[in-house]
């Protein structure tokens, strides 16, 4: 399995200018009922997680269609979920989106508690991580 890697500035500056996000941005406020009327519902969910070889056209392209894809895009940017098509974004697309998200969402208090609707928590990242090294071996007796 290959690593994802981080979104280079100039993927990041066309993702501030992606439509998508754009829509995304203005609909995340909206409804919550989102899910029971994506177009998504009728299909298998196997199509939205293909495997890393195969393209994700089909889901990508079934998105396009979907009333709800702001919500769909800002949730998965929310939430950080960097697995499936969401909003009619693959998960390549979302890192550079994320890291636009990220540094356009209102920062949260210093305490970490909300003080009014303006303050949210902002997403979990989305991003390659670097690997733990671990001192010991598994199952090697401590001396």
């Amino acid at each position: 399995m290959t690593r994802a890697r981080m979104p280079r500035p100039h993927e990041v500056a066309a993702a501030k200018r992606d439509p998508r996000l754009l829509r995304a941005v203005r609909e995340q406020q909206g409804d919550d009922a989102w899910r029971t009327r994506g177009a998504c519902q009728t299909v298998d969910p196997e199509t939205f997680f293909p495997a890393p070889s195969e393209p994700a056209d089909a889901a990508v392209a079934l998105c396009r269609t979907c009333d709800v894809q702001g919500a769909c895009l800002a949730w998965a940017l929310e939430v950080g979920d960097c697995h499936g098509v969401w909003g009619a974004t693959t998960p390549r697309e979302r890192r550079a989106m994320l890291v636009a998200w990220r540094s356009d969402a209102p920062q949260p208090a210093l305490t970490g508690a909300a003080q009014g609707p303006e303050h949210r928590v902002g997403p979990v990242a989305c991003l390659p991580l670097v690997p733990i090294q671990r001192r010991d071996p598994v199952g090697a007796a401590s001396g």
